[in-house]
């Protein structure tokens, strides 16, 4: 009997045992057949950058840093420039001085989706783009895989955000050149000269000194001649400034002119200037990096030894600093800085900075004076001569080790020698071709308001409003 109960209590426990026995015994196999049945599962996509620029992740750090300049660099035209102009012409005057910047903005943005960019920054031949991205066609990623195919100008970030960065760059240049026609141009005629000169002028120019193939361009091997243009020297302030030259002399003087409407705007809109510019010169680096460090290093040096030189100057010469003086000295250090500040150091900086609030307060007055022209707001003194001023000191103060080419004071003579003929080149063009666009609108529908217009103010007779 004992022996029974023995035998029944081990088969029970043999029972419960079973499962578990079962199952140790099968888990191998059924792993082993899982294993053959499901597919492995497929690479990450590549990290963009370098020669990666197809179906991968874009940098997220560059991205966001990306994204931020872009705000900062659009602030500089609405409200920066529309505040600084619009500080230092008369009150009559002040609301299409503002509506010009906005009006720019709205228009360039247009023209850039449409063709522009792709006429400067898509491979073509040394002188235009092509026109893959018409439209903005093809510059879509997929987003759900977090995936696209980038610039390879800027293979670390998505192409839309190269594309908007790029934009607000093309936003703010014919901004610049409504510092010298300011008080006197018809606002219709205006619409018409923008939009043909940012097609005609800007957008072969951004191709020439930044495109893929561009003949100016330093990082095409096959560059005519090899300009130094971080963030815009020729680009965007020889380019402005020169323009804004030839449609001061076209339109000929004002007719009567008077004392700045309110430096208090005028202060606001350089110091958003000011502040946006870390945008426009540090991301001109296209990444978060040391090059970005750098450029924003030696952007605030030099814009505060241009602010401190103007003042002494004007302090000494005149007997009195002022508001926008010092305002204006500090936006001549900016432009100066603009196309070295990825390949100078901050001496470099401290020397480009106090050079341009000298030689740019001449630029301003002597120069002005001498030959007589109206340059309302010194479009042609601060950003032409000063972007003259930042290229050539770009060839002389230039540092291997930050940008990756030498200058004059590292034995490399002949990049002063580059410099000066990228400016005479851009020069050349953008007056014939500015001037070509003046007379022809001037012919078909005329560039300057009536002498009753011009006297009463622009604001009431074209636009119905007035400032209060």
């Amino acid at each position: 009997m004992r022996s029974n109960r023995v035998i029944a209590s081990w088969i029970r426990v043999a029972l419960r045992l079973l499962p578990v026995v079962a199952f140790a015994v099968m888990l191998p196999l059924l792993s082993a057949q899982a294993q053959q049945t499901t597919p492995p599962a497929p690479p990450p996509p590549a990290a963009c950058g370098g020669n990666v620029t197809e179906k991968c992740t874009p940098n997220s750090g560059d991205t966001a840093w990306m994204l931020a300049s872009v705000a900062l660099v659009l602030m500089m035209t609405v409200p920066g420039l529309g505040l600084f102009y619009g500080g230092m012409v008369r009150k009559k005057n002040v609301g299409d001085t503002v509506m010009t910047s906005f009006l720019i903005t709205c228009l360039v943005t247009v023209l850039w989706a449409v063709c522009n960019y792709s006429f400067a920054f898509r491979a073509g031949t040394p002188f235009i783009g092509g026109l893959d991205r018409a439209f903005l066609q093809g510059i879509l990623s997929d987003i759900s895989n977090n995936t696209g195919n980038p610039n390879p100008l800027a293979p670390t970030i998505p192409e839309t955000v190269y594309m908007c960065f790029q934009m607000t760059f093309a936003i703010i240049t014919p901004a610049l050149i409504a510092g010298s026609f300011a008080e006197r141009m018809k606002f219709s005629s205006m619409c018409v000269f923008i939009a043909l000169w940012a097609t005609l002028v800007y957008a072969p120019i951004a191709h020439w000194v930044w495109g893929p193939d561009g003949f100016l361009n330093s990082t095409n091997p096959n560059a005519y001649v090899k300009v130094l243009d971080f963030a815009g020297g020729t680009v965007v302030h020889i380019n402005a400034g020169v323009a804004g030259l030839m449609t001061a002399l076209v339109l000929g003087k004002r007719k009567s002119t008077g004392p700045a409407h309110n430096m208090v705007l005028t202060f606001i809109g350089a110091s958003l200037l000011w502040v946006g510019w870390f945008g426009f010169n540090a991301g001109s680096a296209v990444s978060a990096g040391m090059q970005a460090g750098m450029a924003m290093t030696v952007t605030q040096i030099a814009t505060a030894a241009a602010g401190l030189a103007w003042m002494i100057v004007e302090w000494a010469l005149r007997g009195k600093p002022t508001v926008v003086g010092i305002c204006s000295g500090a936006v001549a250090g900016l432009v100066a800085i603009t196309p070295a500040s990825g390949f100078v150091g901050p001496v470099g900086s401290l020397v480009i900075g106090a050079a341009a609030g000298i030689i740019c307060y001449w630029g301003a007055t002597g120069l002005k004076h001498a030959f007589g022209y109206d340059d309302a707001l010194d479009a042609f003194g601060v950003h032409a001569v000063g972007g003259i001023v930042g290229a050539l000191l770009t060839g002389v103060f230039a540092i291997q080790q930050y940008g990756g080419t030498p200058g004059l004071i590292e034995g490399n003579a002949g990049q002063v020698l580059n410099q000066a003929e990228g400016i005479l080149i851009v020069l050349v063009y953008d007056a014939v071709v500015t001037l070509i666009i003046l007379k022809v609108i001037d012919l078909v529908m005329g560039l300057r308001v009536d002498e009753e217009v011009e006297r009463d103010g622009l604001d009431l007779a074209l636009h119905g409003e007035i400032i209060q």
